[in-house]
C-alpha cells in the first residue's frame, strides 16, 4: 500500500474521560458485592463485529465535537465497470450548515476543478467550476447534486461527503451484518500513514440488498476512532480476483479539526 504522511490528527476534540470510563457511570470506583452475595455474572464476550460497532459509536461521539475540518482526500472509484485514475482533492468541510468545498489537484484532466455546496443555499444546488464536467461552461455554474453528468464521474453525491456521513452509513451496514449473522469480521492493528490504526475487515459470503459490498475495510485512528480510510470491493466474478475487484477507496490525509471555517470558504 502506498503510504502518504497523514499529518497530525487533533485528538483534543475527542476528550475521552478514560478515568471516568474505568470507574462507574457516576465517576466513582466500582464497589465489591456485599459479603455472602455471589459476584455479578461476567458480561458476555464481545464478537469482533460487536467490538467494531462499539468503536464506531466512539467515533460518532467524538465526531460530535467536530465543527469543521480540512484534509486531502485521495480516492479511486470504479464507475460503470471502469476503474478510474486516482484523484487527489483538497477538501474543506463544515458540519452546520452542511458545507463542502473540493478542489482537485489530480488527475491532470481534473486539475483545478472546484465544487462547493452549502445545504439550504443556492436552491440546494452545487456551484461547479469544471472544464470536464460541464463542457463549454465558463466560471462557476449551478448544477443539481443528482445531475446525471455528476454521477458519470462519481459513485456518490456531494450530500454523502464527509466523515460524519461515512460513520453513519457504516453503522447502518454493520447493524445489518449483525442482524443476519453471516459476516466474517477481522480486526488487526495497522500502521497507516505513521498512525496506529484499527483495521476492520468485513467479508459477506452472499448478496443481500442490505449489503453494500462483498468486502469492506475501514481504518479507524486508534486514539480518536475517527475513520481515515475506507475500501469497498465487489462480489467476486468468474475470472476476477477471489477477494473481489476494487469498487472504491477513500483516504483522508492531514486531517485538521475545528480550524474556524466560515461562509467565505464555501461561497463560490
Amino acid at each position: 500500500m502506498k503510504r502518504r504522511h497523514l499529518g497530525r490528527i487533533s485528538i483534543g476534540i475527542c476528550g475521552l474521560a478514560w478515568a471516568a470510563l474505568a470507574a462507574g457511570s457516576d465517576g466513582q470506583a466500582p464497589t465489591q458485592p456485599p459479603p455472602g452475595q455471589p459476584p455479578a455474572a461476567a458480561a458476555p464476550k464481545l464478537t469482533p463485529l460487536d467490538q467494531a460497532i462499539l468503536w464506531l459509536h466512539d467515533a460518532k461521539r467524538n465526531h460530535g465535537a467536530v465543527k469543521d475540518y480540512t484534509c486531502t482526500m485521495v480516492s479511486r472509484e470504479n464507475i460503470k465497470g471502469k476503474l478510474r485514475e486516482e484523484s487527489i482533492v483538497q477538501m474543506k468541510f463544515r458540519v452546520q450548515p452542511f458545507s463542502v468545498y473540493m478542489r482537485w489537484l489530480s488527475p491532470t484532466e481534473s486539475r483545478g476543478q472546484e465544487v462547493a455546496f452549502v445545504a439550504g443555499r443556492n436552491k440546494n444546488m452545487m456551484r461547479v467550476h469544471s472544464k470536464g464536467l460541464l463542457k463549454g461552461a465558463i466560471g462557476f455554474v449551478s448544477i443539481d447534486p443528482n445531475d446525471p453528468r455528476v454521477m458519470e464521474h462519481s459513485r456518490h453525491t456531494i450530500r454523502e461527503a464527509g466523515l460524519g456521513q461515512l460513520i453513519d452509513s457504516t453503522l447502518a451496514y454493520w447493524q445489518a451484518d449483525k442482524r443476519f449473522n453471516r459476516t466474517e469480521t477481522r480486526i488487526a492493528e495497522y500502521e497507516y500513514d505513521n498512525r496506529r490504526c484499527l483495521r476492520i475487515e468485513n467479508i459477506r459470503p452472499d448478496r443481500r440488498p442490505e449489503y453494500y459490498a462483498h468486502r469492506s475495510v475501514l481504518f479507524l485512528d486508534k486514539e480518536s476512532k475517527l475513520p481515515v480510510r475506507n475500501e469497498n470491493y465487489f462480489w467476486p466474478r468468474p475470472g476476477g480476483p477471489p477477494t473481489g475487484e476494487l469498487m472504491e477507496v477513500y483516504s483522508y490525509i492531514d486531517l485538521r479539526f475545528n480550524v474556524g471555517l466560515t461562509d467565505r470558504d464555501f461561497n463560490k
